[in-house]
């Protein structure tokens, strides 16, 4: 995951991919919601978003308040339905 590149994002079944894992897209959200505070900091956690380009933690409240400010300071962009545009901000590396 440290390999997604700032104002980039991508799935969370992707990153399983990557693992080696693949189909366990929930296992690598469970993993990355469970990051204590101090190892989030050196985790690019907020840049692992659902495959529909929305942000899972959005119904969490202030978690998901913390990725999509934290994406928009990296420079991604979301829509009036809270969406990123994949063409423009997705890495498949």
């Amino acid at each position: 995951m440290q390999r997604i590149p700032r104002g980039r994002v991508t799935n969370y079944g992707h990153v399983a991919q990557l693992a080696g894992i693949p189909g366990a897209a929930r296992v690598v959200g469970y993993a990355l919601f469970a990051l204590s505070h101090k190892r989030s900091t050196k985790v690019p956690w907020q840049r692992v978003i659902n495959r529909k380009g929305t942000l899972s933690l959005r119904k969490l409240g202030a978690a998901g308040d913390l990725q999509r400010k934290l994406l928009e300071k990296e420079g991604v962009v979301f829509d009036e339905k809270e969406k990123i545009d994949w063409d423009l901000f997705g890495w498949w590396g």
